[in-house]
């Protein structure tokens, strides 16, 4: 086992974790803008399709300077909110760069987005008839259940025949007798199998059944077949990551063999979620107590779920590094612990029986890979303040992007 992938890919520049914590407290969100950018332009480039367009998931990371830098290196947005769609519009995008794909929504938040001029996905008849009578005549896209999920828990899984998202294929009569009693022009065509998906089998045999329905469908824009894109959360065991360039190129000659039928060259989009966030952000944490409970030895830290949920909530794995003096414990002795936080719940466990390098009080913890669904996740349970996140820059330097909340903070809104 080895403990030093952050380092090789020199993750904290010219700093390091004490220095951080000790400027910014902790609990941390340390973000590093190479990484984010790098994977921005992966998926920007991803199919070699002329009119393709990778899609920000703003759900997994909702920090106004990422946003920006999203933006900048040429990646449209999604949103499922009127939240959402106004953070994204402070951050510079303007309407016909976000989509907003909305599910079980009111009028009033229709609305938002329809008098805003942002494209608009609905995902059951029932919404594309509110649609209809809130815009006739006006365009609207469709999110299909292709039949097909994919995900690391049942929780995130978005298509098949056990979630509530899409409507199924075999209601495309159905789509088509409102949108002629309502005078829509069907715009385009959504779906979202899941998420976390290493291999992009089951994608590509979602990408066909939705082909299949669209082709049905004259004068669409586009069509988006969603995301799920994995990142390899246990890096520590040698997992791999997902194989873009081949997975590009079976992409594309799908996309080339339909459109050659189809008659046009429409746009074609892709929501990569967490792929782009999750891997340039670290988690820094203290340790302040340790103890034995029975045969189990438990590492106490401020790290409790209200940071970070994704452990409690889908028994997600993060690699974790251990830091002393600011710099990283390595090879050497080890023991099986759980790190667990300052949360009153049995359930706040970041790991669990994990072998890690020895630990003491006041070691620095990194959760790894916490940058997608990590501080947009958060909350103040118990009246635990959220961290602040902070970017190391390209030139190795360092700037807060969020600040830590304040104790005046949970009274705000009395």
């Amino acid at each position: 086992m080895t403990f030093f992938f952050s380092v090789a890919e020199n993750f904290y520049k010219d700093t390091n974790p004490a220095e951080l914590v000790g400027k910014f407290g902790s609990p941390l969100y340390v973000y590093n803008e190479d990484i984010f950018r790098r994977r921005c332009r992966e998926m920007a480039s991803l199919v070699p399709y002329e009119n393709f367009k990778a899609t920000y998931s703003i759900k997994a990371n909702a920090n106004l300077i990422l946003l920006r830098i999203a933006r900048e290196e040429g990646l449209h947005a999604d949103a499922m909110s009127p939240g959402e769609i106004y953070i994204l519009e402070k951050a510079g995008f303007s309407p016909d760069e976000i989509f907003y794909i909305s599910n079980n929504v009111s009028d009033e938040e229709m609305l938002y987005a329809i008098e805003r001029g942002i494209p608009t996905s609905v995902d059951s008849l029932s919404q594309l008839e509110r649609y209809g009578r809130l815009a006739p005549g006006g365009s609207v896209a469709v999110r299909f259940n292709p039949g097909v999920g994919a995900g690391h828990h049942h929780k995130v899984v978005t298509a098949g025949k056990a979630t509530k998202f899409g409507i199924n294929l075999d209601k495309a009569d159905d789509v088509r007798e409102l949108l002629k009693k309502y005078r829509l022009r069907l715009s385009g065509i959504n779906q979202h199998i899941g998420s976390l998906f290493m291999t992009g089998s089951k994608y590509l045999e979602g990408i066909k059944s939705v082909l299949e329905v669209a082709s049905g469908f004259e004068g669409l824009e586009f069509v988006d077949f969603g995301g799920g894109f994995g990142i390899p959360y246990r890096k520590q065991e040698g997992q791999a990551r997902l194989e873009l360039e081949k997975f590009g190129a079976d992409f594309a000659g799908i996309l080339n063999e339909w459109t050659d039928g189809y008659g046009s060259r429409i746009m074609f989009r892709i929501e990569p979620g967490r792929y782009v966030s999750a891997e340039s952000c670290i988690l820094l944490g203290t340790v302040h107590a340790k103890k034995n409970n029975f045969d189990r030895i438990y590492i106490g830290t401020d790290l409790g779920f209200n940071v970070l949920v994704r452990p409690a909530m889908y028994d997600s794995h993060h690699d974790i590094e251990v830091y002393r003096n600011g710099v990283i414990v390595g090879d050497g002795e080890t023991e099986t612990v759980n790190i667990t936080g300052n949360i009153c719940e049995s359930g706040d466990i970041m790991a669990a029986e994990r072998t890690l390098p020895v630990i003491y009080e006041e070691d620095i913890i990194g959760i790894m890979d916490a940058g997608a669904y990590g501080y947009s996740m958060s909350s103040n349970y118990n009246n635990r303040l959220r961290p602040a996140e902070v970017l190391i820059k390209s030139d190795s330097s360092v700037i807060l992007i969020r600040r830590r909340d304040t104790l005046e903070d949970l009274a705000r809104n009395f």
